[in-house]
């Protein structure tokens, strides 16, 4: 009955900012890598930001910088601060924890999705 509580998308104009959070289960928060993706209709799903538990993080190429991801281990969330936000950037964000299994098969775990609409 894992559950990945998120939230904080919505309308914005361009060049501004909104706030993710994902609240996941500390027993997976601790031994998952988590994450953001995103999808826009008819694209494909890419990866926006991604922290390990060790504390090393990558990025989308499309970042250039503006968003940010970080984890708060008190409370077993982790941000998505995203300024300079732009029309492209407009899709469902879904946050994410995975693991890589010995087998090498992936596991993974999902947010419900939140709209993130950045127009004008």
């Amino acid at each position: 009955q894992v559950q990945l509580v998120e939230s904080g998308g919505g309308l914005v104009q361009p060049g501004g900012s909104l706030r993710l959070s994902c609240a996941a289960p500390g027993s997976i928060f601790r031994l998952y890598a988590m994450g953001w993706y995103r999808q826009a209709p008819g694209k494909q799903r890419e990866l926006v930001a991604q922290s390990r538990n060790g504390g090393s993080t990558n990025y989308g190429d499309f970042v250039k910088g503006r968003f940010t991801i970080s984890r708060d281990n008190a409370k077993n969330t982790v941000y998505l601060q995203m300024n300079s936000l732009k029309p492209e950037d407009t899709a469902v964000y879904y946050c994410n924890a995975h693991r890589i299994l010995v087998s090498l098969s992936r596991d993974d775990y999902w947010g419900q999705g939140t709209q993130v609409t950045v127009s004008s």
